[in-house]
């Protein structure tokens, strides 16, 4: 049975003050009963609708070829998903305040899955954007929600491992779902990537169901606070960093299909391997960064930003061979890796007092980049060459490297 306890505190800062109800009903599940699985649950919800949101990289080719779109355009299904993520995080974060966890998230995930059967169906573009809408409404809310949740699953001295451990479904999904999605593209066909995708979202929905305890809402959030929480300084640079570096990525990663075809003449299969790489070595970097982010978020993006600029400005020059293709996407996987986990430990960091708004903004900026990357990757490509994509990836990512040299970091936090 899960623990429940009541306590009342008085927020930190004007904003939560103004905005937040701090009656906090926490619904923590004891070891006893399961909070390490119910942690679990909610990693394998985070690495669904991620992977979900990534699909699309891995089958960028087949899928224009078939809905008769250039692969510019056939990126706006990024685009168009991490929109929709980045306005229905912070707005369905406050709408869905007052309701339990549980039935919530387990809502979210019946939406994603429904989005993905519908994009497995799609026989025009039109019907398709129309299911990345279902599947950005899924992401925004289940990433949003399950940020805060290890504090309420565990004990206090394993909520940073337990945080870390939903974070890496995030991370996981970046750097495998993708080549995952590629292998079965090329085996059985594009759609039946997205039927898979359905099909793991109510796997995850049913686990959910039944290892979550119910976890009565915490706290009353406003919209007015979550927005006027992203003017402080120090989330306000966590931001800034965040919007420079994932955009950077993915107006490079969105097009990596492409490029890697364009500068080796490389096969599906053997684009599938090396994005495997990518993923290996992303999951070492996830874990890798996620032990320095504890301790110092600023020091682990003083590391990944120049790592990440320098490796995808190589690509054009280097990457004409799988194996020189495979090393760079190998430290590109290592570098990326990390990104999630040490951005968001900088704003839960930067407000620990409010969880869910800081991981609100975080999730909005976050997938706001994302579909950036993907627009901005798509007219570079289109415009001058899809070798452009990565240049203007390496120039964003150095930009995130000032921000984070020179912003302000979390208290405490002085590399």
């Amino acid at each position: 049975m899960a623990q429940t306890e009541q306590s009342t505190a008085t927020a930190g800062t004007d904003t939560d003050t103004a905005d937040v109800t701090v009656t906090v009903t926490a619904s923590v599940a004891s070891p006893r009963t399961g909070g390490w699985l119910a942690v679990v649950a909610v990693a394998g919800a985070t690495f669904t609708v991620v992977t979900s949101e990534m699909l699309p990289v891995g089958l960028l080719t087949p899928l224009a070829r078939d809905l008769r779109v250039s692969e510019g355009t056939a990126g706006l299904t990024l685009t168009l998903t991490g929109l929709v993520a980045a306005v229905s995080a912070p707005l369905l974060t406050p709408a869905l305040a007052r309701f339990a966890r549980r039935p919530v998230l387990c809502a979210l995930m019946a939406v994603l899955g429904a989005g993905n059967l519908l994009a497995a169906w799609s026989p025009y573009f039109a019907v398709m954007l129309s299911a990345r809408v279902l599947v950005g409404v899924g992401m925004g809310g289940v990433w949003a929600l399950a940020a805060g949740l290890a504090v309420r699953l565990v004990p206090g001295r394993s909520v940073g491992p337990a945080t870390s451990l939903i974070f890496s479904g995030i991370a996981v999904a970046s750097v495998l779902g993708v080549p995952a999605g590629t292998y079965l593209g090329e085996l059985a066909g594009w759609r039946m990537s997205f039927v898979v995708a359905a099909g793991l979202a109510l796997v995850v929905l049913a686990a959910l169901a039944a290892l979550l305890p119910r976890l009565p809402a915490e706290r009353g959030i406003r919209l007015g606070g979550v927005l006027r929480l992203a003017g402080e300084p120090r989330v306000a640079t966590g931001l800034g960093v965040v919007a420079l570096l994932v955009t950077g990525h993915f107006a490079a990663y969105t097009y990596v299909r492409p490029v890697l075809e364009e500068l080796s003449g490389a096969s599906a299969a053997t684009i599938g391997t090396l994005l495997l790489v990518y993923g290996v070595a992303g999951v070492a970097g996830n874990f890798l960064s996620g032990a320095v982010a504890s301790c110092s978020p600023r020091g682990a993006l003083l590391a990944i930003c120049p790592v990440l600029a320098a490796t995808v400005c190589l690509m054009p020059a280097v990457g004409g061979s799988a194996v020189t293709a495979a090393v760079l996407l190998a430290v590109w996987g290592l570098s990326y890796g990390g990104v999630s986990v040490a951005t968001q430990s900088w704003l839960l960091a930067a407000a620990p007092e409010a969880r869910e708004a800081a991981s609100a903004l975080f999730v909005g900026v976050f997938n706001g980049s994302i579909a950036l990357g993907a627009f901005a990757g798509g007219r570079a490509a289109d415009g001058f060459g899809v070798e452009a994509v990565m240049y203007l990836g390496a120039v964003l990512a150095a930009g995130a490297l000032a921000a984070t040299a020179l912003g302000r970091a979390p208290a405490g936090d002085t590399r």
